[in-house]
């Protein structure tokens, strides 16, 4: 019997999503619905674990942010916790730090948070990570936390990311993963039955914290990460898990 290869995963898929552009609109509107609970979520369902990884991340990248004339890009910002990460990060440097995000709802929340005295203010715009607005090789750093996993086309994320850094640019992209072992299994039990109905209890939409599982079940594995990262131009790639593998840093870096 011939066997059967498995299809390649394009990108993100919503229940109910039947292609690319479709699948986009259902996770801008599962976003929306969530934002104004979405930090408090995301800290109570990680059990503030996610400050940590945001601190990593971007202690990973202070050869790039202690640089004064460096331009970075945080994509799919959400409320922007990665984006003020990398500016506490950066410090008295005061490298260009832009987050973007292609949900108006979450950017808002960002925005207020900007204005918060215990925050710094990097800037903000509202873009479609697989069509950014910017010139190619204008970024030294492309950052995406725990959103890049749900485009619509992971390649084409890529390809995108690939294009507007510089040659000798890096980026870093933090995403949640699946752990082996008895920590898999305790973590499946958690993420699969636990989540979503505390998230839905919180948030009181069900749709978004159904999807998160689903959604990183789905995302490719490290191997196959790493080597979509480099046929899309992002050389030397590296995979770093965080606290046993629910998380996880992809880097890569554009050579020419």
């Amino acid at each position: 019997m011939q066997e059967t290869s498995k299809p390649t995963i394009v990108g993100a898929a919503p229940e109910g999503a039947r292609d690319p552009d479709s699948a986009s609109r259902a996770v801008r509107e599962m976003f929306t619905s969530i934002a104004p609970r979405y930090d408090l979520l995301n800290h109570v369902l990680s059990f503030n674990i996610d400050r940590m990884w945001w601190r990593r991340t971007a202690h990973s990248f202070r050869h790039i942010l202690a640089c004064p004339d460096a331009c970075i890009l945080d994509l799919c910002c959400g409320t922007g916790d990665m984006t003020f990460a990398l500016h506490r990060q950066a410090g008295k440097s005061s490298p260009q730090i832009l987050g973007a995000d292609f949900s108006h709802a979450m950017l808002q929340r960002a925005t207020a948070k900007s204005l918060s005295p215990t925050h710094s203010s990097p800037g903000w715009i509202e873009a479609d990570a697989l069509s950014l607005p910017f010139p190619s090789g204008h970024f030294d750093l492309v950052t995406s936390a725990f959103g890049f996993r749900n485009l619509a086309d992971y390649d084409a994320g890529l390809r995108e990311i690939a294009r507007v850094l510089r040659p000798g640019g890096e980026c870093g992209i933090l995403d949640f993963g699946e752990p082996d072992g008895m920590m898999g299994a305790l973590y499946r039990i958690y993420f699969k039955q636990v989540l979503p109905r505390v998230g839905t209890i919180i948030s009181g939409v069900r749709g978004p914290y159904a999807y998160l599982p689903a959604s990183v079940e789905r995302f490719p594995p490290p191997e196959e990460m790493l080597q979509r990262m480099r046929n899309t131009g992002l050389a030397e790639a590296t995979w770093t898990p965080y606290t046993f593998g629910i998380a996880s840093l992809y880097r890569g870096k554009k050579l020419t």
